[in-house]
C-alpha cells in the first residue's frame, strides 16, 4: 500500500541515507534525493513523528542548527520492512515488463509474415 504523502521509494531512500550519513543536513538530503527543502523537511518530520528517526542536536557545535538524524530501533525495522515491500513491488513490475516485452517480440516476429501476406493479397 502506498502512502501518497511519503511513498515507499522516498521513505526507503531517506532511511538509507540517514542510516549511512546521520549528520547530513536537510539541504544535503534534499539535494541527494532531488527534492525541495520543504518536501525534505516534511518527510523528515513524518519519520520523526512515527518514531523512526530521532533528531539529536550537536550541542558542542558552533552551528546550533546542526543535527544528527539517527534511526531508532523501530526505524531500522521500518527500513527493512519498506525495503521488502519495495523489492516485492519492483519484482512484480519486472515480471509485468518481461511479459510485455515477450508480447512485443511476438508481435514483431509476426510482422514480416503479416506484411508478406498483405502484399500477396494486393498482388492477386
Amino acid at each position: 500500500m502506498q502512502d501518497a504523502k511519503l511513498n515507499d521509494e522516498l521513505r526507503l531512500k531517506l532511511l538509507r541515507l540517514l542510516a549511512e550519513r546521520p549528520a547530513m543536513s536537510q539541504r544535503e538530503l534534499a539535494q541527494a534525493l532531488g527534492l525541495s527543502l520543504g518536501k525534505t523537511n516534511y518527510s523528515l518530520r513524518a519519520l520523526i513523528a512515527r518514531g523512526w528517526v530521532k533528531a539529536n542536536n550537536f550541542r558542542s557545535s558552533g552551528n546550533k542548527r546542526a543535527y544528527a538524524y539517527v534511526l531508532t530501533p523501530s526505524g531500522m525495522q521500518a527500513k527493512l520492512a519498506t525495503a521488502a515491500r519495495f523489492l516485492m513491488a519492483r519484482q512484480a513490475e519486472y515480471a509485468r515488463l518481461e511479459r510485455e516485452i515477450a508480447e512485443l517480440r511476438a508481435d514483431v516476429a509476426r510482422q514480416p509474415a503479416a506484411d508478406a501476406d498483405s502484399r500477396s493479397l494486393r498482388d492477386a
